[in-house]
């Protein structure tokens, strides 16, 4: 569970990054699934305004492998149900994948400035980013303007084949709120605000950098007009080992 202080820290700053969520060998497992079927049939490619390509894999399902048994974790689970203080359904969860030398960057956006259009009223959304990979400023690791949440919903527009924020009221927004690095070991976690602006550079680097997020919504915040992602009912949440019963179950 979280402690208060992180609480406090994910209300003053849209963010607070949980060290040490998962343990080496269940990075092992998932590094392993991240070459897998569900993540090669899953992937396309986002091309960013200098045209440098991140790939990314989506699905709306949880699922009964390695992946669902992180996004069902309880670990990830209940800090994001006592962050939005309700309980939660699973939205969707993506793996990024930021390959040596030519993954593309993140331009600034709110997840909310995408899931607003999805039917969903209010910003009672929340992702959990775990590192699958030591992440830092080399391989292009997330860039947060803390305390951003505040601003509320800001208008997106498209930006190369990305969605993101008008590079003029960027530069204001920058000029007012800390700029923080999320520099983060493998197996931490980020759990972050639907509107924290949040970005990342390209990864220039000889290694790769690979995350996974799970992103839920509030039980009190349903997308109306039959939009939205994920089905809406209360997550199930799994055994606190079942990343590793599923490498067992599957050896």
């Amino acid at each position: 569970m979280l402690t208060h202080d992180q609480i406090l820290a994910y209300e003053r700053d849209g963010f607070v990054l949980v060290e040490n969520m998962f343990n080496s060998e269940e990075l092992q497992i998932l590094m392993e699934n991240a070459g897998g079927d569900r993540v090669q049939k899953s992937k396309h490619g986002m091309k960013d305004s200098a045209g440098r390509d991140s790939k990314m894999a989506i699905w709306a399902s949880a699922g009964n492998d390695a992946w669902g048994a992180v996004s069902s974790s309880p670990r990830v689970v209940n800090g994001a149900r006592v962050l939005l203080r309700d309980e939660v359904y699973h939205w969707h969860s993506k793996v990024m994948l930021k390959e040596p030398r030519v993954g593309g960057a993140w331009e600034w956006h709110q997840d909310y400035g995408y899931w607003y259009n999805d039917g969903c009223l209010f910003p009672r959304m929340i992702s959990c980013l775990i590192a699958l990979d030591d992440a830092n400023r080399k391989n292009g690791c997330l860039k947060v303007l803390v305390g951003s949440h505040e601003l509320g919903r800001v208008n997106h527009e498209s930006i190369g084949g990305q969605t993101g924020i008008d590079p003029e009221r960027i530069a204001v927004i920058e000029a007012r709120f800390p700029l923080k690095y999320v520099e983060a070991a493998a197996g931490s976690a980020l759990f972050f605000h639907c509107n924290l602006l949040h970005s990342s550079e390209p990864n220039l680097s000889e290694r790769a950098r690979t995350s996974y997020i799970c992103c839920y919504n509030s039980m009190s915040n349903p997308p109306y007009g039959g939009k939205g992602h994920g089905a809406f009912e209360p997550i199930r949440v799994t055994a606190d080992d079942a990343i590793l019963q599923y490498a067992t179950q599957t050896a």
